[in-house]
């Protein structure tokens, strides 16, 4: 496991970026990865520490001593072949993940962690580059037919499962290119699509049939949620058609604020700004872009969204970008003996607020003002929590210029109408019940019909998506066949 001496001897090394005139002017990627050296010195750093909770601190349990210890010794063919035994899709996680295995490091408790991301990143795209990442077509058919309604990664990470140990395996996609909110809801600049698409031709060559521009089930007429569709089909006829029905389409049912003036022109959702500007980055020809260019620009919202809308903005031009967030502002630094292994509460700051965001906490939109039907202003109130409890501060009332304000206070569920279409029995969220567990893991109340990802446990990481997709597809292997040798 990396060098016996390696965390003593060697620091952490983080990954780069390009400056931020330069990349502000561009949708392309702008983190600059380790080189070689710099990557076997990071898995060196990895240490002998016996029970490794960075395996356990990653959702699809990726065995990560292992494969920094590879790095380590210059084998990089076998540490993709280990990357890829729990990650279909590396190159997502290698970019996107927060990376919950390294708040888990043994290191992590007094010093810096491995960067186990970092490593990661690395070996998926030198194993792009040395051509070893292959279709795995499978060696026999089983005859049994699977859809997969929603190419996020749940869905791809399922279909993929699936289609290599034999069925015929069908994705269902809304809009009219695949990759779901991997594709419409995540920047150019965090992850370039050019890997989705690499790994959809992977995916034809081993099997799998996609199917863009198609609605399952129905969609609500006043629904904000990105739809593409030219044509529908019936949860009925898929039933009818295929052995097995697995729903993993994200939590696109965005969180709404329903203050005075929310009508007025200017308020938007995060997930009516990014997928619009994704689309014009793939060569879309679109009519009433929402654009930043020039605006004072007020994000709501503190998390990974309200990030994306930040850097988005930058990008476009806004003449000022702030960003509020209800809760108080957590502290720089984590109090590791109380919250090691797991995700700690702590200020979490970007590259997209680093290219420029005035940041205010612990602040509430008490009403949007306009003027002839458009946004003007935004007034705001301070608030503070007593015994658990939001308050808010006598007399902090304060108005903020603004032209255009970006809601990106997460998700609340997937869309309704399409489980009511189905049927569907749902938790207190509105996410489809299903266990995880035991023999009836994944599967609703419905015959045929299992869900995974987001749409089964609500608003979640890419890398949870993957890890409900793997489980999903050998849930679903195992109904069809009575057992499967798919990983768990």
């Amino acid at each position: 496991m990396g060098k016996v001496t390696g965390f003593l001897e060697y620091e952490r090394i983080e990954e780069g970026y390009e400056p931020v005139p330069q990349r502000v002017k561009t949708w392309k990627e702008f983190v600059i990865g380790l080189n070689e050296e710099q990557a076997k010195v990071q898995g060196a750093r990895c240490m002998d520490c016996g029970t490794p909770f960075c395996n356990s601190g990653c959702p699809v349990n990726n065995i990560i001593p292992d494969f920094n210890d590879l790095v380590y010794r210059s084998d990089w063919r076998n540490a993709i072949t280990v990357l890829h035994s729990t990650n279909n899709f590396p190159e997502f996680t290698g970019r996107v993940c927060p990376a919950p295995c390294e708040a888990a490091c043994t290191l992590n408790v007094n010093d810096d962690p491995v960067g186990i991301k970092s490593i990661e990143h690395a070996i998926i795209d030198r194993a792009w580059a040395e051509g070893w990442v292959t279709p795995q077509p499978p060696a026999h058919k089983t005859g049994k037919k699977v859809a997969v309604v929603g190419s996020g990664p749940a869905g791809l990470a399922a279909a993929q499962q699936l289609a290599r140990v034999g069925h015929d395996v069908t994705v269902f996609e809304k809009n009219s290119r695949l990759g779901g909110l991997l594709r419409y809801g995540i920047p150019d600049f965090k992850m370039e699509k050019t890997h989705i698409d690499r790994r959809i031709a992977q995916m034809q060559a081993e099997g799998v049939v996609f199917r863009t521009g198609v609605l399952v089930g129905a969609m609500p007429a006043d629904s904000k949620v990105t739809n593409d569709a030219k044509e529908s089909i019936s949860p009925e006829q898929l039933k009818a058609e295929f052995d097995a029905v697995l729903l993993t389409g994200g939590a696109e049912q965005s969180r709404d604020l329903p203050v005075p003036g929310r009508e007025l022109s200017g308020v938007h959702f995060a997930m009516e700004f990014l997928p619009m500007q994704n689309k014009v980055v793939a060569g879309d020809k679109l009519k009433g872009q929402i654009r930043a260019d020039g605006k004072h620009v007020i994000v709501i919202g503190g998390g990974d969204t309200g990030s994306d809308c930040v850097g988005t903005s930058n990008r476009h031009g806004a003449a000022s970008v702030t960003q509020f967030e209800l809760m108080p502002m957590p502290p720089e630094e984590e109090n590791r003996p109380l919250t090691w292994p797991y995700w700690p509460y702590k200020l979490r700051t970007s590259s997209s607020h680093e290219e420029g965001c005035e940041r205010e906490f612990a602040i509430a939109t008490k009403e949007f003002i306009g003027s002839k039907g458009k946004l003007t202003a935004l007034r705001t109130v301070r608030v503070e929590w007593v015994n658990g409890k939001m308050q808010e501060v006598p007399g902090s009332e304060k108005d903020y210029k603004c032209d255009l304000v970006l809601l990106a206070m997460g998700f609340v569920s997937p869309v309704a109408s399409v489980l009511e279409a189905f049927g569907i029995e749902r938790d207190a969220r509105g996410n489809a019940k299903a266990p995880t567990e035991a023999a009836g893991a994944y599967k609703t109340n419905v015959d045929k019909v299992f869900a995974a990802g987001d749409m089964r446990r609500g608003q979640s990481l890419v890398v949870w998506a993957i890890r409900e997709g793997r489980q999903a597809a050998r849930a679903v292997d195992s109904f069809l066949m009575g057992s499967s040798s798919l990983p768990t």
